[in-house]
């Protein structure tokens, strides 16, 4: 299914979805048998935080340039591309993509100066 961005998702799925590929990622851990040599995010926790770490910084870049550019199908792919690599940096920490969305659910309907202003407490 292409998805164009104004295309609406089901966020029930896409809440599965970030589930399942926080499991598979999980399961390219060096601890859970994760072979560098065929696969990329074996490749990537194999060496070490600082990999993955840059690749998000890449893909941040990569997403900036793309929303100056108004390219709306790179928008899209460039913040998965980043989406995907936040995942494996949870991923190297033990950490869940449902507990980031939890986070967001709890900013829900919080002003963000509001927000923001209560972690600088």
């Amino acid at each position: 299914m292409t998805v164009s961005p104004t295309t609406p998702v089901n966020a029930q799925a896409s809440d599965t979805i970030l589930a399942r590929i926080a499991d598979i990622l999980a399961t390219r851990l060096p601890a859970r048998g994760g072979d560098p040599a065929t696969s990329y995010v074996a490749k990537l926790f194999s060496k070490g935080p600082d990999a993955a770490l840059k690749k998000i910084g890449e893909e941040a870049t990569e997403l900036v340039m793309a929303v100056k550019d108004g390219q709306a199908d790179r928008i899209v792919a460039e913040t998965a591309d980043l989406w995907f690599h936040c995942l494996v940096v949870l991923t190297e920490h033990g950490l869940r993509p449902e507990q980031v969305l939890a986070e967001l659910a709890r900013r829900e309907g919080v002003s963000g100066l509001q927000e923001k202003a209560s972690r600088n407490l």
